[in-house]
């Protein structure tokens, strides 16, 4: 159960916040809705091109705004739709999205994404995307 304070000494009970706040002054969204934060957010993340990746600090440099954990915070409450590749973005040691890490790589894969040996881990050297350079260009 979320509690929220309206005021000194009073809560409401059972309500979610209008927003969520996922520190350095980002919100995550407002009402249900993605905030402009995570909007900035979700529109990187649907940039990078099958065969590349971000790593969450990435993103967080990219939008300008927040962090790495903030960029998972979005992703966690927003990326599921069908037209956000989640999985494109990663940890920067170059392991996947934590939360489902086997679905992760499959998709990885299918992108033809560059994998360390080993397979477990994505080849930042050779798949990192700068937000800027188009795939087809260098």
């Amino acid at each position: 159960m979320v509690r929220v304070t309206d005021g000194p000494g009073e809560r409401r009970r059972g309500r979610s916040p209008d927003t969520v706040s996922a520190g350095v002054g980002t919100r995550i969204h407002v009402g249900g809705r993605p905030s402009p934060h995570a909007m900035a957010v979700l529109e990187a993340v649907t940039r990078i091109p099958a065969g590349k990746v971000m790593t969450y600090g990435d993103v967080a440099e990219f939008v300008g705004a927040g962090t790495g954990r903030t960029v998972g915070a979005v992703l966690s409450r927003h990326g599921h739709e069908d037209d956000v590749p989640w999985h494109r973005v990663i940890r920067a040691s170059g392991e996947p999205n934590p939360a489902a890490p086997a679905e992760a790589l499959r998709r990885l894969r299918a992108d033809g994404t560059p994998l360390r040996p080993g397979g477990d881990r994505v080849d930042l050297a050779a798949a990192r995307w700068d937000g800027l350079t188009r795939p087809d260009r260098p």
